[in-house]
């Protein structure tokens, strides 16, 4: 039977590649909703047409105005945060591929679930704005909650091949972005442009930014924690600047399991929409012959502080990664807007962790709460 499907972020990267899923299996996969911003209107449209969904939402006004005499007949216009909404819930969905970037893909995540909608989630930001709230809707309701990170796919894929109970931990890989090897006292005149150039993987540009800074694996980190119950003790960061280990698994029999392949996202979206099935596919393999020489270097935290400053977050109590993740959007909108320098990133969600007493997160409105409130703090210490 045919899974009906709803992908909010439809033409961002991700979007893009889960309906080239959906092309390689319209048999098993069709497209109920579709949801963008709306700075790719054309494309959006190209898309309604192409997959004859009920429903697409956009959130810019023009966009929406741009679309309203263009959609296909049968295919209904809804605008706005409400229609992201409206798309997670749709009837006839379910599997909600969240893919918006940023903590606001958070309401539409939680409405999903709380509708009952299996959850393929791409976007890290609403596990760590909103992590313990949305994984207990998600129980509350008997949902999946599925991950489409490459490196949280490779530790869901792992963790099957064991127990929770004989996990010794979890290890996260990172390219280590365009500047591993870059001289740090150079650093102050990166420009966005440098930023913005990832070895290894074709992505939006605010996790193009994050994968400069390794803020990626700090918000991985949290993510994980949530998806696997795991302390931030026990989740490891270690560089791997070809991207082909997605991660792996330490038992505490000193088994290793690894997940690799191609580094194309296509790989890790098809497994969260086939789940718990693996599906045959044409796309192109890796070649394990050719690989040659894999490399592994340790973290260098003092290059990369951001993944301990995520551990620290994790520790100080539920409301901190939600500060945490608000100030990081805060200061890669500045970075790349040109007003603050590379290396003022992270300074600037240190100290605005800094004016944090962590809480308790009892609801989605807490945490949309504390996001807010991270937002202001970073703004104003930006200003100084």
């Amino acid at each position: 039977m045919s899974r009906g499907i709803a992908i909010l972020g439809s033409t961002g990267s991700i979007g893009r590649s889960a309906l080239e899923v959906v092309r390689h299996h319209p048999e098993r996969l069709h497209v109920v909703a579709l949801a963008a911003r709306g700075g790719q209107a054309e494309l959006l449209l190209e898309q309604a047409r192409e997959f004859m969904p009920r429903l697409v939402a956009v959130i810019e006004p023009s966009a929406a105005e741009w679309l309203s005499s263009r959609l296909p007949a049968g295919v209904r216009l809804v605008r706005g945060t409400d229609g992201l909404t409206e798309v997670a819930t749709a009837e006839g969905v379910e599997r909600v591929v969240a893919a918006m970037v940023g903590a606001a893909g958070l309401p539409a995540a939680y409405a999903a679930v709380t509708a009952g909608k299996d959850l393929a989630l791409a976007n890290k930001e609403a596990l760590v704005v909103g992590g313990g709230v949305l994984t207990g809707a998600a129980a509350r309701h008997g949902v999946l909650l599925l991950p489409v990170d490459s490196e949280h796919a490779a530790l869901h894929q792992a963790l099957r091949g064991g127990r929770a109970s004989e996990v010794r931990r979890l290890v996260l890989t990172a390219s280590g972005g365009p500047f591993r090897t870059r001289p740090r006292e150079s650093w102050d005149s990166i420009r966005p442009e440098e930023a913005l150039r990832h070895p290894t993987w074709s992505m939006g540009a605010k996790i193009t930014i994050d994968s400069a800074t390794l803020m990626n694996k700090a918000l991985e980190l949290i993510e994980a924690h949530h998806f696997f119950s795991m302390a931030p003790e026990a989740i490891d960061v270690v560089v791997h600047p070809q991207s082909i280990v997605h991660s792996f698994v330490e038992f505490f029999d000193g088994s290793c399991l690894a997940q690799l392949s191609r580094n194309d996202m296509i790989f890790p979206i098809q497994y969260a929409l086939s789940y718990p099935e693996r599906w045959e596919n044409r796309f192109e393999r890796l070649a394990i012959e050719k690989l040659g020489n894999l490399v592994f270097e340790p973290l260098d935290v003092e290059r990369f502080p951001a993944v301990e400053m995520a551990r620290g977050a994790v520790r100080a109590g539920a409301s901190a990664p939600a500060v945490f993740n608000a100030a990081n959007e805060v200061a890669v909108t500045a970075f790349l807007a040109g007003e603050i320098p590379f290396p003022a990133i992270l300074p600037l969600v240190r100290d605005t962790l800094a004016r944090h007493d962590a809480q308790p997160v009892a609801n989605l409105e807490d945490a949309l709460a504390w996001d807010a409130w991270g937002r202001a703090q970073a703004r104003e210490l930006q200003r100084r």
